[in-house]
């Protein structure tokens, strides 16, 4: 077969392949030439199924942005206010935000390796921005989260980094545990989620061998943050009723992927908030 006839028989095998797309996105209701995206996924706490993606990877995301004020480094030991805006498509400031566990708004602080946790509540302003009182103690690379809801969307976490210049020393992640002590309390974690799933976790406290009945915080009986190792994605995690009087803190997470997660358990007792990390593995 001469090579004219060759490249003859190809361009036909290519009008047919063609028509044929063009055929198919006729019946699917699509334009020829153009991607289609993919069914936004939703959580499995709205019962559809799949596990909610993670937030907190960009300033930025459906239609919002997290614009902040001054210069994004800071010295060690040094604590000035954070100040910071979120916007919308148009630029314009927003300003009605919904109330989420007692707050209209949570500020998450936590250096790149994992240490440093810190779980703010900023003001807002007259003129629509939010400032807190913001200090870290050791040199690294920050990540802050702004943890909201606005004009009744659902939950928005945008983030930013901060730098803090100096000698860094990355503390490499604990060793997974189902056990740890903070500030004289002991808190063991019930619960293996599976990536893609929904889960259970369960947070028992006791102190001197006797379990402790935790006071209510933020509206529940503690509250927790999930952030994925590497790029720091935070999770949505759900805090459920618990029968108190010593019984389990419970939650229903949902991890997007398998890999390593470190866990931030706050509670109150006595008046007092206190902070337990876990590093869980999650196949």
């Amino acid at each position: 077969m001469s090579v004219t006839a060759r490249l003859a028989g190809f361009a036909a095998v290519l009008a047919l392949v063609f028509g044929a797309t063009m055929a198919v996105g006729s019946v699917a209701g699509t334009k020829p030439g153009r991607a289609t995206e993919p069914p936004a996924m939703t959580g499995m706490a709205a019962g559809h199924g799949a596990a909610e993606a993670p937030r907190g990877l960009g300033v930025a995301d459906d239609g919002l942005r997290l614009v902040t004020e001054g210069p994004a480094t800071r010295r060690p030991g040094e604590t000035r206010p954070f100040t910071f805006r979120i916007v919308d498509r148009d630029g314009a400031t927003v300003r009605d935000f919904d109330v989420e566990h007692t707050k209209r708004l949570h500020l998450i602080a936590v250096r790149r390796d994992l240490t440093g946790y810190q779980h703010l509540h900023p003001v807002q302003t007259p003129d629509g921005s939010w400032s807190v009182p913001l200090g870290f103690a050791e040199a690294g690379v920050y990540r802050v989260y702004a943890d909201f809801t606005a004009h009744g969307r659902e939950k928005t976490t945008l983030a930013t980094d901060v730098f803090v210049p100096g000698d860094f020393r990355p503390r490499p992640l604990p060793a997974p545990a189902t056990h740890v002590a903070a500030d004289g309390y002991d808190i063991t974690l019930e619960g293996t989620p599976r990536a893609g799933a929904e889960g259970d976790l369960r947070f028992s406290v006791s102190k001197d061998g006797r379990p402790v009945a935790v006071q209510p915080y933020l509206g529940a009986d503690g509250h927790l943050v999930a952030l994925r190792e590497g790029d720091l994605a935070y999770l949505h995690v759900h805090p459920q009723e618990s029968p108190g009087s010593g019984g389990p803190i419970r939650f229903m997470t949902e991890y997007p992927s398998a890999g390593r997660y470190r866990l931030f358990l706050q509670f109150r007792h006595d008046g007092v908030v206190h902070t337990a990390a876990f590093t869980q593995v999650v196949r």
